[in-house]
């Protein structure tokens, strides 16, 4: 059984589930600029080096460079990234995961529109708290550090 085209309607919503549950991985495609598509194969090394690349596979099928906001498109699992949101490669890959996460939730059923997205940051963080973990350069390992610090600081309104 192949993974449909679009996640619109309960049917497709229903095969696409079936195909994820039964193990099945997309071939990632990248779509955008030769500058887009070295940018994200630079994100994509941090995702497999963490070890979240067949997660990536699992739920999305493609990422695309667009000049409008970035965002998850649930019906065609596919995530929108602009240039400007990708220009730090581990806060590029940190959003990657969160998107994925994102999608993850809409494939099982879960509401997370409702919680907002505190859920999808919270595995992103523990992407890059992994990511620390491996055997990185120390300007990697800092932006790493760096970008969990800025999501995991509490804010005083």
């Amino acid at each position: 059984m192949g993974f449909p085209k679009r996640i619109y309607t309960l049917e497709e919503f229903t095969k696409a589930r079936k195909c994820v549950e039964e193990g099945y991985r997309h071939r990632l495609r990248i779509v955008g600029s030769t500058v887009f598509k070295d940018r994200v194969d630079k994100m994509l090394k941090l995702i497999r080096k963490a070890g979240y690349y067949n997660y990536l596979r699992t739920y999305i099928r493609q990422i695309i460079e667009i000049d409008g906001v970035s965002q998850l498109r649930e019906a065609e699992a596919t995530i929108w990234l602009n240039s400007f949101t990708i220009k730090e490669a581990v806060e590029g890959a940190r959003l990657i995961v969160q998107k994925t996460e994102q999608m993850k939730d809409y494939l099982s059923g879960e509401k997370y529109y409702e919680r907002g997205e505190l859920q999808t940051i919270n595995k992103s963080v523990e992407f890059l708290k992994t990511l620390v973990k491996k055997r990185l350069n120390k300007e990697v390992r800092r932006s790493c550090e760096e970008v969990i610090k800025l999501w995991t600081k509490e804010t005083i309104l």
